[in-house]
């Protein structure tokens, strides 16, 4: 296991790069703590795959350097780096069988057979692969290869991390959860610095202790999910997580008021008068619907998703959503809308910035 550092870390696929805009990966400082569990969450391009693989030393980064305990492993290579590494497709040996392939990578360092055999029983039990040891791994469906190739990247306890790249592409629904689940509990025993590479939230928020979301080839947050799900830092964090995402409304912020469509909503500190693409976002969970308080809203359509509603909503020309109970009735005379002020963030080109505490009640006044 190992304490990873990003020092000013940043890379372009240009050979020489004369902009921020042409770099893929922009400047990164950031500790990965030792035994600690990360995922790389964002959309296809955003950067999360090049940083996986300047970790694993598969690329050089354009500048900065990487350190593994303080050890600085920028140009080593990666059979040097002590990792284990599982990418989207499954790579297998396809004229080993299931077993030589798990083993492959303890035989490679020497371990006994007692201890290889034991480890590869308990990786393939994790895998449920235990029926399929003596088969070729040639014929086999690509979910079952890929089980291997999970299999085999976590079958050496000694490696500084284990480092997956959307792992789980090829894998059945179900197998999914219970992969994640071993995943974790892998985690817990061993301690293994992990670092998953996901543009599905839903893995991401369920494997990982921290979350990394990235966006535009920039790290936009780090934070548990509870944290990323209640103060998103930038407002890409905020749509990309939630099912629906955050609500996002340009606004004209004074003092403690937010001014939209000539209507006031009120917000729980003052932020002065602050200029540029200032925008209100607010979850639809926090977002209420009534016959008569709050501002005038039309609802568009109701979807039952089985656990509870999204209603669907016009707010002075701009689509919002809201979220209530499975068992709420939603009637035709509920026409106004409201916002809990404690749960509105305000951004300013895009990042969240904090309210002015200093006197919040005489701006509020």
């Amino acid at each position: 296991m190992a304490k990873i550092t990003l020092d000013n870390l940043a890379h372009s696929y240009l050979p020489t790069p004369k902009s921020e805009d042409d770099f893929a990966l922009k400047e990164l400082n950031h500790d990965w703590d030792d035994g600690a569990a990360y995922a790389l969450l964002g959309a296809s391009g955003c950067g999360k795959s090049t940083l996986l693989n300047i970790i694993s030393g598969l690329l050089h980064p354009s500048q900065g350097r990487i350190l593994f305990d303080g050890q600085d492993v920028t140009h080593a290579p990666t059979a040097e780096r002590n990792i284990a590494q599982v990418f989207q497709f499954p790579v297998v040996y396809d004229t080993m069988t299931v077993q030589d392939n798990l083993a492959f990578p303890l035989r490679n360092r020497g371990h006994d057979e007692a201890y290889v055999a034991a480890r590869v029983q308990e990786i393939a039990k994790m895998i449920g692969m235990e029926d399929m040891l003596r088969k070729k791994a040639r014929g086999l469906t690509a979910d079952a290869k890929q089980k291997i190739s999970l299999g085999r990247g976590m079958v050496r306890k000694d490696v500084n991390a284990l480092l997956f790249d959307e792992p789980l592409t090829v894998i059945d629904p179900h197998m999914k959860w219970e992969l994640r689940t071993q995943l974790k509990s892998l985690h817990h025993e061993f301690g293994h610095t992990m670092i998953y590479v996901t543009h599905d939230q839903t893995e991401a928020l369920t494997f990982a202790d921290k979350v990394v979301v990235m966006y535009d080839g920039r790290v936009v947050q780090i934070g548990t999910p509870e944290e990323l799900f209640e103060r998103p830092e930038h407002t890409f964090v905020g749509y990309f997580i939630g099912s629906p995402g955050m609500n996002v409304l340009p606004v004209d912020v004074q003092g403690a008021m937010a001014h939209i469509g000539g209507a006031a909503i009120p917000l729980s500190g003052g932020y002065g008068a602050p200029s540029g693409k200032v925008e209100l976002g607010i979850r639809p969970e926090f977002v209420r619907l009534s016959a008569t308080d709050g501002l005038p809203v039309k609802v568009k359509r109701i979807e039952d998703v089985g656990r509870h509603k999204i209603i669907r909503l016009d707010f002075f020309g701009h689509d919002i959503n809201a979220i209530s109970g499975e068992d709420d009735v939603v009637t035709a005379d509920m026409t106004h809308v409201s916002f809990d002020p404690a749960q509105a963030n305000i951004y300013v080109n895009d990042w969240r910035v904090a309210p002015d505490q200093s006197h919040p009640v005489e701006e509020a006044a």
